[in-house]
């Protein structure tokens, strides 16, 4: 039974101070999804079967969710709990938006659109394992969102049951926890700390469907012993021990006699817990041993309940004793920001334009009356065949079916005189999504997240809404995961061609992390992924979408939503992207001839900083802003990376596409230079798109100007003669740069026992991968191996883990750096020079490096 209506959530939607926009992040198993079933349970529109789809049935077989979830749910806060949110509310009914993003690391991109459209996230942690890898990269991306975190410490039952741990052991597990999550935290925003006394910290067993924050067990001990309950809950964590002789607490573990003091969190939070555990595990308990537990606990079970044994038994009392939708929905509802209070500190890393412009304002005011502004985070499909909701938020104004706003794609150039990237059209519906469902709405005020329909053929991923012609765009999401790992698609039946180009273009759409295109050497459909995984699952869907014939097509369509071509096709083995760079500056200036020979360009390469690269990619530097040269640019450059300032000033541009390549204009006293500005720049990203030794991308390189003689006639020195010269003189600066060839590297964390480290060591030699660190996880039996692995051996690294250990041994991977491959390109057996063959043949060119002299011309 839903304990509310679609007119009830919609009104609510007009107090933005009653609203919390939350995203639940974790690593792949730590409970995620079922922890959103029990606070969907507490909102009563989930009965007994999981609130969520993973889409594909022989992924739910293993509990990995593969489609993010979007639920709307309605909670009243007890009105004595009002005092304790320290912001503004109006009344004690709240709205909360919860985004149940992918859990799998090569899914993760999942979470970055779920980020962006949220003001606060549950970071999901396993209590025995630990702060996991994925867990640490999402939780890095949610405070480069300025996002809230608020922890969970979830599968508190593994250790009571499987572990056995002491009431002190249990402590200091949950403890280190928490300081390693705070550990992270610090070392991007040391403003930040997360404290259980603060009920930010709630623990739970999500399958069992109990858990807690201090706030429950202050609650009852303030009213029992007529204390405060927010001094209380400082009591309950920490080194404070209590005096049960004194009745006084202090922070000294022993009493003036010497005698041992017990912890208060154990004493008064953790002693409840194993007394109920004990009973009803260890002492045969008989109906009126349950029945006076259930009295003094002050919790009502079904007597057919009564009739249980022993984990039954123990989940029953448990879920009613600590209900975990209740602790973990007031959790948010305290602690986390509305969207009047955390727009006011996210306008400034949101948006692109001046803090002062009338949508900026909008914005740090979640003004439902201001200009209209919305970020389109990710495009879902519908039921309708090739037709996308486009979900995201609104963060200013007011969104309404019919009415012409501008559609602003993220190429969007404020006051460019030509936008291909622009469109103004009329939104034809808005929805309010809820899982599996949605629910028509007549409008969409600031701060809530809307779906929109009628905008899907504007949008290709993502992009911004307005109403405003003087709106620059919301900043352009940064994904953690790169597109790394590929495959060739062909279609079976050629006349089938057409359903399947199209097909992609739905695919690609609908994942914010694939790419697909047409190879121009081999013609070839390629799709890339972010892992082994995500293209498994991207052509799973396809392949029961395309293929109407097969017989696993009826087990799977109904949970399939995402149908494409329906067209049957064949894919290649997986293999990776990888990229060019250089090792050292050029040995000489390189020249490069326009075709009418009237036009001369001098180029020299040299490899950029580690440092300034990572910048450049993180998005921490986007470039000048101003084609005279951008003065706080310059001297970030010259203060944080040593740059020359009259260098800084002479930056074009960032290429390709503000890539981590660099064009300067190193020249001096060249006449109407700035004339082939514009031709240069593309010549530069065509070459640095394309790279010379096997036209992969280029990354790392700094191609400087040196010289340029021009034909005084300006029609001898249009963009055709001076761009593919541009691009020569790029390659020749390259091939005498000492060329290089970088192949991506995951960082894999493998969990496993002590018996077993052989046999990963032995998987990680034969595959080339260099270990890092060992470390037994404190208090278990277990030992955690970091490791790189290159992405081209990870390929079936999963399975033969668990064949060489017996299933004993884990692997989470995730994307960490580019690495140099060993010796050049231009040495013939190296193994530079087999990878770039490789790449060469397989894209249909002639197996060998073109020679310098193809690219660098004669004086």
């Amino acid at each position: 039974m839903v304990n509310f209506t679609a007119d009830q959530v919609r009104a609510l939607m007009d107090k933005p101070t009653n609203t919390r926009n939350m995203s639940v992040i974790a690593h792949a198993g730590d409970g995620k999804s079922t922890l959103v079933d029990s606070m969907a349970r507490k909102a009563g529109i989930v009965a007994n079967t999981p609130y969520k789809d993973t889409g594909l049935d022989y992924l739910q077989d293993s509990s990995i969710t593969i489609k993010s979830t979007v639920v709307s749910m309605y909670y009243e806060l007890d009105k004595g709990d009002l005092a304790s949110v320290k912001q503004e509310t109006k009344g004690n009914e709240f709205l909360i938006n919860l985004i149940n993003p992918v859990g799998h690391v090569d899914l993760s991109s999942e979470v970055t659109t779920a980020l962006r459209v949220s003001d606060g996230a549950l970071v999901v942690v396993d209590c025995i394992d630990g702060l996991s890898l994925q867990t640490e990269s999402v939780l890095f991306q949610a405070l480069n969102e300025r996002i809230e975190p608020l922890i969970v410490i979830n599968k508190v039952d593994r250790a009571l049951l499987n572990l056995q741990l002491s009431k002190e052991d249990l402590y200091q597990s949950f403890s280190h926890t928490i300081s390693s999550i705070n550990t992270v935290i610090s070392a991007l925003d040391n403003s930040i700390q997360i404290h259980p006394s603060n009920g930010a910290v709630a623990f739970t067993s999500a399958l069992h469907g109990w858990g807690f924050t201090l706030r429950q067990f202050a609650t009852r001990y303030a009213h029992k012993f007529g204390v405060d309950k927010e001094k209380m809950m400082t009591k309950l964590w920490g080194d404070n021990f209590f005096n049960p002789a004194t009745r006084k607490w202090s922070t000294r573990s022993t009493d003036a006699d010497g005698k041992p003091l017990e912890r208060g969190f154990n004493a008064f939070v953790l002693e409840p817990i194993f007394r109920i555990f004990n009973t009803v595990l260890n002492l045969d308990p008989t109906r009126e041993t349950i029945d006076a537990l259930c009295d003094k606990l002050n919790v009502d079970i079904p007597e057919e309940e009564k009739e249980l044994e022993r984990k039954a038994l123990l989940k029953a009392i448990m879920r009613r004793f600590l209900p975990c939708g209740d602790s973990l929905l007031e959790m948010v509802v305290i602690n986390l920001p509305s969207p009047i209070t955390a727009q006011r500190y996210r306008v400034q890393t949101l948006y692109e334009g001046p803090m002062d412009d009338e949508s900026a304002l909008g914005i740090r005011d979640c003004n439902p009356a201001g200009p209209l502004v919305v970020y389109v985070s990710k495009m879902v499909p519908t039921t309708d065949k090739g037709r996308f909701y486009a979900f995201g938020r609104v963060f200013s104004g007011t969104v309404r079916a019919g009415v012409p706003v501008r559609i602003q794609g993220p190429n969007y150039v404020p006051g460019a005189k030509v936008n291909n990237d622009l469109f103004i059209k009329s939104i034809e519906r808005a929805v309010l999504m809820n899982g599996r469902y949605v629910d028509p709405i007549r409008d969409c005020p600031a701060g809530n997240v809307v779906g929109l329909i009628g905008i899907d053929q504007f949008l290709l991923k993502s992009g911004t809404i307005t109403s405003a012609e003087s709106a620059f765009n919301m900043r352009v999401m940064r994904f953690s995961v790169s597109p790394v790992v590929q495959v060739a698609v062909e279609v079976k039946n050629p006349t089938d061609l057409p359903k399947l180009v199209e097909g992609l273009k739905r695919l690609s759409k609908a994942d914010p992390c694939v790419r697909a295109w047409v190879s121009e050497e081999t013609g070839e459909h390629i799709v890339a992924g972010a892992g082994e995984l995500h293209l498994e699952v991207c052509l799973k869907v396809c392949t029961c979408s395309f293929v109407e014939s097969v017989s696993v097509m009826n087990s799977l369509s109904q949970d399939l939503e995402n149908d494409y071509a329906y067209v049957p096709f064949t894919t290649s083995d997986p293999y990776v992207t990888h990229r060019e760079t250089i090792r050292a500056e050029s040995r000489i200036v390189a020249l490069a001839k326009s075709q009418n020979r009237h036009n001369r360009l001098y180029v020299s390469a040299a490899p950029l900083s580690a440092d300034l690269i990572k910048s450049i990619e993180d998005g921490t530097i986007t470039g000048p802003t101003s084609r005279s040269g951008d003065p706080d640019f310059s001297r970030v450059l010259k203060e944080d990376f040593g740059w020359d300032i009259s260098e800084a000033r002479r930056i074009w541009a960032f290429g390709p596409e503000g890539g981590p390549n660099v064009l300067v204009d190193a020249t001096k006293g060249v006449q109407y230079i700035g004339e082939i500005r514009d031709a240069c720049v593309a010549g530069m990203r065509w070459a640095v798109k394309e790279g010379v030794c096997a036209e992969e991308k280029v990354r790392g390189v700094r191609l400087n100007i040196m010289d340029v003689m021009m034909n005084s006639d300006a029609i001898h020195r249009g963009s055709g003669q001076i761009i593919p010269t541009m691009r020569r003189a790029c390659y020749a600066a390259s091939l005498l740069a000492d060329p290089a060839i970088q192949e991506p590297i995951f960082l894999v964390e493998i969990q496993c026992p002590e018996s077993a480290i052989g046999s990963v060591y032995g998987c990680l030699n034969n595959r080339g991968g260099k270990v890092l660190s060992e470390a037994k996880r404190t208090g278990t039996p277990v030992f955690i191996i970091k490791a790189y692995l290159p992405v081209s051996e990870s390929f079936g690294f999963d399975a033969e883990l668990r064949d060489e250990t017996a299933g004993q041994a884990f692997a989470h991977s995730v994307f960490d750096h580019w690495e140099m491959v060993d010796g050049s390109p231009l040495e013939k057996g190296s193994k530079a020079e087999e990878i770039v063959v490789q790449i060469r043949t397989r894209k249909g060119l002639k197996p060998e490096i073109p020679s310098l002299e193809t690219y660098c011309d004669k004086l």
